[in-house]
């Protein structure tokens, strides 16, 4: 009886391992055990050295004063003289700006070239190749540290400054714009511009509606266009223009008042954007070439302009094959804007993952923060984009 009883265990085991469902959860059991084993040692480990070092874990020195540092661009009330978390949350600020500018003028380049690589124009065609493999196959750092130098060592200084109707200058210091002012009434034409806006979608979607049921086309989109316009005109006139413009002007050796949008903002969001742009040209490429040659010729068949093949027929099966790779494109462009800091554009890494960190030596706690901002941001854009392409997905019968 001593032989079999103690054979038995083995041959239990031997019999999950051997079954294919068991063995699978076996396995995850096991990995998920390591990972929370490595993790606690990680942990320990941390916090052996931490001890070590007579060093605590804590984020009290976020709300630290002062700062002690100055930053280039500021889009909300600060100065040195406020706490490390300001300073973070306008690093943070400035790197949505970067982010989504870069965004939208990625997007506008690499549809409009991906569009032209496929022109049965020969120049235009071969125009587009040679900017998508010129942009895409240089690092996209050497790009940043171009544009910059072309801004700062091409442009003239402020006293010569490019005039754009006594409005707007351009120099080696930045672009100057005029402010605008929002005075009392500007509510008003808030309230105007979104009922106006809603307006306007619910036209398209009835817009839509009459086409599916009858076939009849309606131009709901430059009708909505002019509905949000005019409304928004009117309630500006007759809240009195609540809007208010400040003009930069020159005093002494620089320009004073507007917006001063820095060199180092305007190399980094334009190199960010035609570099990722020329990734999205070949996905909106790929996608049209994804759609059937059929699909083009029965449109055409119907009378349908090239311009209206393209907007009504290519394109919105392409975007299932587009979109995917596209946020792909998004998520990597927003990443990238962290490499702002070789050209001293003070974004989230050059303010908490750099002057920040050095200052208060919460060197771990500093990068936690920092990786867990970029994955926010990052989980969001895919989130939307994952919406998004649910949306325009083409529904199968």
């Amino acid at each position: 009886m001593t032989g079999p009883a103690t054979l038995q265990p083995a041959f239990a085991w031997s019999r999950i391992w051997r079954e294919e469902k068991s063995r699978g959860v076996a396995i995850q059991i096991m990995t998920v055990l390591i990972f929370f084993l490595t993790v606690a040692w990680l942990i320990g480990n941390v916090t052996a050295n931490f001890a070590a070092l007579d060093k605590t874990f804590g984020f009290k020195f976020l709300w630290q004063l002062p700062a002690n540092y100055d930053i280039n661009q500021v889009l909300i009330d600060y100065n040195s003289q406020n706490s490390h978390l300001r300073a973070a949350l306008v690093g943070l600020i400035n790197t949505f700006l970067v982010a989504i500018v870069g965004i939208v003028l990625a997007t506008i380049l690499g549809f409009t070239v991906g569009t032209l690589r496929l022109s049965g124009n020969w120049l235009v065609a071969r125009l587009a190749y040679i900017y998508i493999e010129a942009i895409r196959n240089v690092p996209v750092l050497l790009h940043i540290l171009l544009w910059h130098g072309i801004i700062i060592n091409t442009l003239p200084h402020p006293r010569r400054a490019i005039n754009m109707g006594d409005a707007s200058f351009l120099s080696n210091r930045g672009l100057y714009i005029p402010r605008p002012l929002v005075e009392d009434g500007f509510g008003w034409v808030v309230i105007a511009f979104a009922a106006a806006l809603i307006g306007a979608i619910l036209y398209h979607k009835r817009a839509r509606r009459i086409q599916i049921d009858t076939g009849r086309h309606v131009h709901s989109i430059w009708i909505g266009l002019a509905i949000v316009a005019g409304v928004t005109l009117l309630a500006f006139l007759a809240a009195g223009s609540p809007i208010g413009l400040e003009l930069p002007a020159l005093r002494g050796f620089n320009f004073r008042g507007g917006i001063n949008l820095l060199p180092e903002f305007v190399a980094l969001t334009w190199a960010l954007s035609i570099y990722t742009s020329a990734f999205i040209a070949e996905n909106v490429r790929g996608g049209i070439l994804a759609v059937n040659k059929g699909q083009t010729e029965a449109a055409q068949s119907l009378g349908l302009r090239p311009g209206k093949v393209l907007s009504l027929v290519v394109l919105p099966q392409a975007l299932r094959v587009i979109i995917p790779p596209l946020t792909s494109q998004y998520l990597n462009l927003t990443k990238n804007s962290s490499l702002a800091i070789a050209i001293g554009y003070m974004d989230l890494v050059a303010t908490l993952g750099g002057i920040t960190l050095n200052q208060t030596g919460r060197e771990m706690e500093s990068m936690m923060l920092v990786m867990l901002v970029y994955l926010i941001i990052s989980l969001l854009i895919s989130s939307f984009m994952n919406w998004y392409n649910n949306r325009v997905r083409l529904v199968e019968r």
